[in-house]
């Protein structure tokens, strides 16, 4: 059995030929999708802000095989960004990821001096 990694992964992209009716609808739902919106789930969080309507960031986490690593954990949560836009109507493109490795992220701890 191969040892399961958990990471969390940002894919950004921007938005793209988007239908007036998606346009108004992600106006419509702005403020239900900012700063406080950010979470990483395994669904997946839509982030963006509403003014200019030009990019946004989605959280995921993704648990795989650390054997198939980083580059694994963002083509997943891309074909998860991509398949939750198409369905929701909304055009697309640039997608981009940031992937962090939760099992190997280096933890810094403060000393008792510096508490």
């Amino acid at each position: 059995m191969s040892e399961q990694h958990t990471y969390r992964v940002i894919v950004r992209g921007t938005w793209d030929g988007l239908t007036e009716e998606a346009r108004a609808r992600l106006l419509a739902e702005a403020a239900d999708h900012g700063m406080t919106s950010m979470r990483f789930t395994q669904e997946g969080s839509l982030s963006y802000e509403p003014s200019p309507l030009k990019h946004f960031s989605m959280r995921y986490v993704v648990v795989c095989d650390a054997q198939d690593g980083e580059e694994m954990a963002a083509a997943i949560a891309e074909d998860r960004a991509e398949t939750a836009l198409r369905a929701l109507g909304y055009g697309f493109c640039g997608l981009r990821s940031t992937v962090t490795d939760l099992d190997t992220m280096k933890i810094n701890r403060k000393s008792a001096s510096r508490r």
